[in-house]
C-alpha cells in the first residue's frame, strides 16, 4: 500500500498574490498616518460572506472599536445579499474581530492614547478562501501633512510619466 501524502496550503502573506482584495479604504491613507497595521479575522454569517464574494462592502465610514476586551468593526456597510431572503443579515451592524491576546493587549494599549485610532484598511480572502481585515493603528494628519503628501505623490507621477517618455 502506497501511503497518502498530504499537502499543506501555505497561508498567503496580506498584499500577496495568493490573496484577492475585496476593499480597500483608500479614504484612510489620504487622512490619517499610519503607524502600524495588524491582520485580523472577522466572525460573519452566511449571507455576508455572499455579499462580499458579490463585491458588495464598503469601508469607508467604518472604525474599530474596543469593547469589553474584543475588537469590534463598526460602521462597514454590506449590502443584504438579495437571496437570502427572510436569513439576511443587518447591513450596518457591529462585527467581532478576531486577534490573539497579546496583539489585542498591545492594540487596546495604542488605541486609547490621545489622537491615535484604529482604522480598517484592506479587507481580502487568504489562500483558504477566510475575509481577512488589515486594521491599522493611525494618527489623523493635518491639512499640511494632506498637501505634502499630494504634492509628493503627484511628484512621483510626473518623474514616473518623465521616465517612460525618455525611455521612448
Amino acid at each position: 500500500m502506497a501511503a497518502k501524502k498530504s499537502k499543506k496550503k501555505k497561508a498567503a502573506k496580506p498584499g500577496s498574490d495568493q490573496s484577492k482584495v475585496i476593499a480597500e479604504n483608500r479614504r484612510a491613507r489620504h487622512r490619517f498616518e499610519i503607524l502600524q497595521q495588524i491582520e485580523c479575522g472577522i466572525m460573519l454569517i452566511g449571507s455576508e460572506v455572499k455579499s462580499i464574494r458579490e463585491g458588495n462592502i464598503s469601508l469607508n465610514e467604518a472604525y474599530v472599536r474596543v469593547e469589553k476586551n474584543e475588537l469590534w468593526l463598526v460602521g462597514a456597510d454590506i449590502p443584504e445579499y438579495i437571496q437570502a431572503s427572510f436569513w439576511n443579515h443587518k447591513p450596518k451592524r457591529s462585527r467581532k474581530l478576531l486577534v490573539h491576546r497579546r496583539e489585542l493587549d498591545k492594540l487596546k494599549a495604542k488605541a486609547f492614547e490621545k489622537g491615535l485610532t484604529l482604522v480598517p484598511l484592506r479587507m481580502f480572502f487568504n489562500a483558504r478562501g477566510l475575509v481577512k481585515i488589515i486594521v491599522g493603528v493611525c494618527r489623523g494628519k493635518k491639512v499640511h501633512d494632506k498637501r505634502q503628501s499630494m504634492k509628493d505623490a503627484d511628484n512621483q507621477r510626473r518623474l514616473s510619466r518623465e521616465m517612460r517618455e525618455r525611455r521612448k
